[in-house]
């Protein structure tokens, strides 16, 4: 019998977990949560229902202060730590001695299969999927040098999507073939009626044609795989370097980044955000490339000001004050695939009509629905401390491991013998 079958994988243990890690995961989750549904509301609402909704500018403000600060730089932290924390089984798998390749495909193939039913039947803007594409992109790299996985990370993550918008203005193709615009005011009236009046299957049916104009036709598939695979690449990089893994031996260096990278993100992503308001507004000299402007500023901010949200997270969790106001989220962060799947719930509950739904879509704004947000990621707080103080792993998170290991790991945490 050889070391490697000898050795029966198991699932990462409590001990094993790196602190830092989940408490990153749980605050992009936040993030993750906010602009989802900030970001569908307003997408799915034609300009006339958000001016004519009551808080109409204070919502406005609000959403052009969360694509300042959140939007983008949620999802590419959310990203780079999952390409980590894929990097993370790797090693440690490797270094066990255990069919590591098996597992770890095992593990893609789950989280593949859960965001195609997830995208079809509950969130259209899902990302498990591209996750786990991106997941095995970085399999096929796993020899890559560190000098490629730098490169061409922060390459794809700048240009990724970039670049499949310029092939699409070069080749003068809408991606829609005939379609009409999935975000006209006669086809978001359409979807709404579906979403406030339909069935469960006819919105499954009017969202699987959205997915399909807007998603696939439009190549945005492709757009987004590129730009999560930047942000794989770049956190199997740092994964490389083991410097979260092991932060409190390199403070100084977080906190010499945190000073560089967080006032310099702001800066740029808020003078992106500025010069695409006053350009909207014609505000600004005549000149054929404010908007390219304000989009390269955008592209370089999001991953500079992700750094600094990190690195600002890193160094806070190591002072006592930071300690309390951020610990909490750890527990949302080790239970992330089930709080994020059961966000979806809520989305479905704000703005769909048929059973339970509140049917709020065009009649709800920004404000409203950040309260929502901050409510609701409370009571999963509340909610992932009380399972994770009785239970090992998330139910999602449970299924996924049995998946991966082939069996039904120990989930329930046994009580302490009484003295």
């Amino acid at each position: 019998m050889t070391a490697s079958a000898s050795i029966v994988p198991t699932p990462v243990g409590v001990g094993e977990r790196v602190a830092e890690l989940d408490v990153l995961r749980g605050v992009a989750l936040f993030g993750v949560f906010l602009m989802n549904i900030v970001g569908f509301g307003r997408a799915m609402s034609t300009g006339q229902q958000l001016l004519s909704l009551p808080n109409a500018p204070f919502d406005l403000t609000l959403a052009q202060i969360l694509e300042w600060l959140v939007a983008d730089k949620a999802n590419t932290l959310f990203a780079f730590l999952f390409g980590l924390g894929f990097y993370l089984q790797m090693q440690r798998l490797e270094a066990r001695g255990v069919d590591f390749e098996r597992i770890y495909l095992r593990r893609l193939t789950f989280l593949l299969v859960l965001g195609i039913i997830h995208v079809v039947f509950l969130w259209t803007w899902d990302i498990l999927h591209l996750y786990a594409l991106a997941g095995f992109a970085l399999f096929a790299m796993r020899g890559a040098s560190n000098r490629t996985l730098l490169v061409g990370g922060v390459l794809l993550a700048l240009f990724g999507r970039t670049a499949h918008d310029a092939l699409l203005e070069f080749t003068g193709v809408t991606g829609w073939h005939g379609w009409p615009d999935p975000y006209a005011d006669e086809v978001l009236l359409a979807r709404q009626e579906v979403m406030l009046h339909g069935d469960f299957l006819s919105l499954v049916r009017a969202f699987a044609e959205y997915t399909w104009v807007d998603y696939i036709l439009e190549g945005f598939l492709i757009g987004w795989f590129l730009y999560v695979l930047g942000r794989f690449m770049a956190g199997a990089w740092v994964g490389r370097q083991d410097w979260l893994q092991n932060a409190s031996a390199h403070l100084g260096g977080f906190r010499r980044v945190l000073r560089i990278a967080l006032p310099a993100g702001l800066i740029a992503a808020g003078l992106a955000q500025i010069i695409e308001i006053y350009d909207r507004g014609g505000r600004l000299p005549p000149w054929d490339h404010w908007e390219f402007l304000a989009s390269s500023l955008h592209l370089l901010s999001t991953p500079v000001l992700a750094t600094g949200y990190l690195c600002a997270i890193v160094v806070g969790l190591h002072t006592s004050l930071g300690q309390k106001l951020l610990a909490p989220f750890a527990y949302a962060g080790r239970m992330a695939l089930t709080n994020y799947v059961s966000q979806s719930f809520v989305y479905a509950l704000v703005f769909f009509g048929f059973g339970p739904g509140l049917g709020l879509i065009a009649h709800i704004g920004s404000g409203a629905l950040t309260a929502i947000v901050i409510v609701v990621y409370a009571v999963q707080v509340v909610a992932s401390r009380w399972w994770l103080r009785r239970f090992r792993f998330g139910p999602l998170e449970w299924l996924w491991r049995a998946y991966t290991y082939g069996r039904l790991p120990v989930l329930r945490i046994a009580p302490a013998p009484s003295p």
